[in-house]
């Protein structure tokens, strides 16, 4: 019996060990070719277009971005305001000083998207400056066809408002409707403290819209960016069909994420916000645009860290600091839009920075983190530009990456600036009306330099059509000229022309050669 059993046992385990051996040697070629090594890798990547432009071919580039981000901006200065106010205007007197405003909106449709009502207290005294606790009750009535009006969120608010008073006072947001589901909105607002201060004058009521034309500029524009981005995605991901994927550049796979990203980031589901009735698609918004921007902050910082390391990029070691610095920014963000949205859906007169106590906090925290990434980013640029400055190629990729993003940060900065002055990073730290759109030009401007600069970097990236037959030539060694014409045109030799024609010579040799043999 034990004779049998040991004559059967010793071939199945013969096979286990043979079995054991394929899987380790299958194991050991994917890893070979998953991670090349350290001499070849630069020359096993999938050509990029960068790699074949010359000076003049540069200059093109940015011709071309600041025309398309410049047509934009023109097309915003002619459009649209994007605020459309209507103004209230009530005297003061004794009597009117005990009775709650009655306070009626205008027509509202789906394209006014959100309403805003706020007051400015006027003092019969300019010189005089206080800052004072006000306590506001606010009570908000949805008009239906019928000519009823129920409650919104069946209660009453009691909210308090800093009055702050200084030559001139303050603007006080009263309530914000994220949504409308009403066609027109009564609001009785009433302040009790003001009763005893005996300087005020008036108050003035303002009603804000998003103005219903810019509405549809808006919708029409997210279209355009949407077809357009989903085309240079199409494009980009056929232009690499030919390569394998373990064979892209580190730009080249980001590129494959940050386009479908951007395409949320446009987001195609838009139009459903002026459809259904419901503060799920304006947060879906903010979702899409926040995880875009975040994928756009780490995609710098793995790709100025990336180039430079040629090995194997381990997730511990490489993405796992950068995922968690970006990943803070991203979930204090994304806490802070949610938080807002919800409270707002249950209270329209909820502030996050005006009745939580923490915000000064989460504040605090945003700034260490974004103060945090930029030294990181910055320490990364540094050290890649000074280890690889003299490595052809990764030179190459190093300034056109840098320049580009230069000239963008510089326009997002003075777009922002022309936008809040000098106070863009005081209160304006949540969505609110002060953080809005006023204008179409502001819109399109954000819109256009983030689109316009994703489909710069798309076009240099992505290998041109001929990619693939000289990659072929460049790693076969009899041809090694050809390399050294492409170096000279890349690097802006003084003959130009010279190596254009080598190539072509040496691809005619070639092609004769193939068809002898």
């Amino acid at each position: 019996m034990e004779a049998d059993f040991a004559a059967f046992g010793s071939p199945l385990c013969g096979e286990v060990k043979r079995f054991c051996r394929r899987v380790r040697e299958t194991y050991r070629e994917i890893k070979e070719d998953l991670t090349p090594y350290k001499d070849d890798r630069y020359y096993r990547l999938a050509p990029m277009r960068l790699y074949t432009l010359s000076k003049r071919h540069f200059v093109l580039v940015f011709v071309v971005f600041f025309v398309c981000f410049g047509l934009t901006v023109f097309i915003g200065i002619a459009g649209p305001n994007v605020i459309e106010t209507s103004v209230a205007r009530t005297d003061l007197n004794n009597s009117l000083k005990l009775k709650p405003f009655n306070l009626s909106s205008p027509p509202l449709s789906t394209y006014n998207q959100q309403l805003w009502l706020t007051c400015v207290v006027e003092l019969d005294q300019p010189d005089v400056s206080l800052k004072k606790n006000v306590t506001m009750t606010v009570k908000v009535l949805g008009v239906v066809k019928d000519g009823s009006t129920p409650y919104v969120n069946n209660q009453v608010h009691n909210r308090t408002r800093l009055l702050s008073c200084s030559q001139k006072c303050s603007e006080i947001i009263v309530a914000h409707l994220g949504y409308l589901n009403y066609t027109q909105y009564n609001i009785f607002v009433s302040f009790e403290d003001l009763n005893k201060l005996t300087y005020i004058q008036n108050i003035t009521f303002t009603w804000k819209t998003y103005n219903p034309t810019f509405s549809q500029v808006e919708i029409w524009f997210r279209f355009v960016f949407v077809v357009l981005t989903f085309m240079v995605t199409c494009l980009f991901a056929h232009s690499l069909r030919k390569f394998s994927m373990r064979d892209w550049g580190i730009e080249q796979k980001w590129m494959s994420i940050l386009l479908p990203l951007l395409l949320l980031y446009n987001d195609p589901f838009f139009p459903l916000s002026f459809l259904v009735n419901s503060w799920f698609p304006g947060m879906l918004d903010d979702l899409f645009q926040s995880l875009f921007l975040c994928a756009l902050l780490l995609f710098w910082l793995c790709v100025y860290h990336g180039i430079r390391v040629q090995g194997e990029r381990k997730c511990l070691t490489f993405y796992l600091p950068k995922f968690f610095i970006v990943g803070l920014l991203w979930l204090a963000s994304v806490t802070l839009g949610i938080w807002q949205t919800v409270n707002e859906v249950h209270d329209p007169t909820y502030q996050y920075r005006v009745d939580t106590g923490n915000f000064q906090g989460m504040k605090i925290f945003f700034l260490v983190v974004a103060t945090t990434y930029v030294l990181y980013l910055l320490f990364l640029i540094v050290r890649a530009c000074s280890e690889l400055r003299n490595m052809p190629y990764v030179d190459l990729r190093l300034k056109f990456l840098t320049a580009l993003t230069f000239v963008v940060l510089v326009i997002s900065i003075v777009i922002l600036y022309l936008r809040f002055g000098a106070q863009v990073l005081q209160d304006n730290f949540v969505a609110e009306l002060s953080t809005h759109y006023q204008n179409s030009a502001e819109f399109l401007s954000f819109y256009g330099l983030l689109n316009f600069y994703l489909y710069t970097l798309a076009f240099v990236y992505s290998p041109s059509k001929n990619a693939l037959y000289e990659s072929q030539l460049k790693d076969n060694p009899a041809f090694s000229m050809l390399n050294d014409s492409d170096d000279d045109v890349i690097y802006g030799s003084d003959y130009e022309e010279m190596p254009l024609q080598n190539g072509q010579a040496i691809r005619a040799k070639y092609k004769e050669e193939s068809d002898s043999d």
